[in-house]
This record gives structure tokens, C-alpha cells and sequence, in this order.
């Protein structure tokens, strides 16, 4: 059921994982391009903004209840992030024929995924990610106290 701090949520999520998003791809190196991954980061946020931190923000939670579940809703925007992206990875690898089997694929992902996960470790994105988690918890619990 639509709420006001469900759709706060989405709001706040997708510009937290849009920002974390352009903070990693301008860390990226020089030869390797962004493509979408703003966008995609940023529809991403939308859906853990809604599903993850909408779900839990009502009246009657504390505010720091809030803004740890807002913590929460950045990992979630990570994991997904970098499951995403290392499917998306696996799936080119194996088009250009460099795995033998169907269980090389399946492994590719989570070593995909082990690449992507060290790379997006740097102090700025975990600051954006960490902040922002912050802000949507206590925009959600805001929301969620003044409309619901």
C-alpha cells in the first residue's frame, strides 16, 4: 500500500545511490566508461528506497530505529548494485565464449562480484552511502510521522 514514507523513501534512496554512483564512477579509471550505472544505481535506490526502508518506517518507531534501517537500505542498494552489475559482467564474459561450462558462469558471477565489491570500498562512496542511509531514515521517519 502507497505511502508518504514509502515514496519519500524512493525519492531520497534513488538521489543517495544516484550521488554514491558519481562519486564511484569518477574514481573509475581513465579508459573504462560509466554507461549507465548512475541510472541504473539510481532506479536501483528506488526499489530498496520503497521496499527496504518504506516498509519499516511508521508511526511509533524512534527516529535512531529509523535512520539505522536507512543504514540498512544503503547495503541493500549495494548488494543489489554489485549483483546486478556482476550478472550483467558474467553475462558478456560468456557471450565472447570464456567460460567452458554453465558452473564456470555461475562462479564468474561471485567473482565478478568480489572485483566490483573491493572497488566500490572507497571512503568516499561509503560516506555518501553511510550518510545518505542516514538522511533517508530520518526523511522516512519524518514522513512516516507527519502523514500516515
Amino acid at each position: 500500500m502507497p505511502t508518504a514514507a514509502k515514496l519519500f523513501s524512493a525519492i531520497v534512496f534513488a538521489g543517495v545511490a544516484w550521488l554514491a554512483a558519481l562519486v564511484y564512477a569518477q574514481a573509475l579509471p581513465d579508459g573504462r566508461p560509466a554507461g549507465l550505472i548512475k541510472e541504473i544505481s539510481a532506479l536501483v535506490g528506488v526499489f530498496c528506497g520503497w521496499f527496504v526502508m518504506g516498509r519499516f518506517a511508521r508511526r511509533g518507531r524512534g527516529r535512531i530505529e529509523s535512520m539505522e534501517t536507512g543504514v540498512r537500505t544503503s547495503l541493500a542498494i549495494v548488494l543489489a548494485l554489485v549483483l546486478l552489475f556482476a550478472i550483467r559482467e558474467m553475462l558478456q564474459r560468456s557471450v565472447e565464449g570464456r567460460y567452458k561450462t554453465p558452473m564456470d558462469a555461475l562462479l564468474g558471477i561471485f567473482e565478478q562480484a568480489l572485483i566490483l565489491g573491493n572497488s566500490v570500498l572507497q571512503v568516499e562512496v561509503i560516506s555518501v552511502l553511510l550518510l545518505g542511509g542516514l538522511f533517508g531514515g530520518a526523511v522516512a521517519h519524518w514522513a512516516a510521522e507527519n502523514w500516515n
